[in-house]
């Protein structure tokens, strides 16, 4: 339901150091990897991830390695990226894109982190344009409207990631939120690590 909504905070958990590095990325995205299949994985999904040779090794209780993103991004193309968006990424996205090129299975409500590629200003995507259209039309929505329209978005699906380059921290961050459309309530985190992490956490 569309309303007026405040910005509200993620609760009851320690924001991590954020993730810079490929590296650091690469260990974390293998241990959500890991941790999605022993969590939240259906079994019709297992059948689709998972090898005949894996799924006889989690049938026997195993460890799977299972890598749900991309190659890593080229700098090049990165580059490109940010060429054409008119910015540089923060050092958390970066670092992520340089590990891997996108990412799906988030969560129900998000498909995945776009491929540098395919990164966009929430105001000129065909879902992110009819939110704020919808948005813009009632009163009291002012301030979503303009975090919409100056926000880039990264990942989509029913709900949205965004995040805003105005709101730069101390550490060359910035804010990021997880949107849901349907309760109106922008969740903040203090980076793109933090609200990735927030997904590893609230995992089940």
């Amino acid at each position: 339901m569309v309303g007026v909504s405040e910005t509200s905070e993620p609760e009851d958990h320690v924001v991590a150091a954020a993730l810079t590095t490929p590296e650091e990325w690469r260990e974390f995205l293998e241990r959500y990897g890991e941790r999605y299949l022993k969590d939240s994985a259906s079994s019709e999904e297992l059948v689709d991830l998972l090898d005949d040779d894996q799924l006889e090794v989690l049938d026997r209780g195993g460890r799977v390695e299972l890598w749900l993103g991309e190659a890593p991004a080229r700098e090049e193309a990165l580059a490109a990226s940010e060429e054409r968006l008119g910015l540089r990424f923060p050092p958390s996205l970066r670092g992520f894109y340089l590990a891997s090129d996108g990412w799906t299975r988030l969560d129900a409500w998000v498909s995945g982190v776009y491929p540098c590629g395919s990164v966009l200003w929430m105001r000129d995507g065909d879902a992110g344009r009819r939110v704020t259209e919808i948005y813009d039309s009632i009163p009291g929505n002012e301030d979503d409207v303009r975090l919409f329209r100056r926000s880039l978005e990264i990942a989509g699906g029913e709900d949205f990631w965004l995040l805003d380059p105005t709101d730069v921290g101390p550490d060359g961050e910035w804010a990021a939120y997880e949107f849901a459309p349907k309760y109106g309530n922008p969740t903040k985190y203090p980076s793109f690590s933090a609200l990735f992490h927030s997904g590893y956490e609230n995992m089940a």
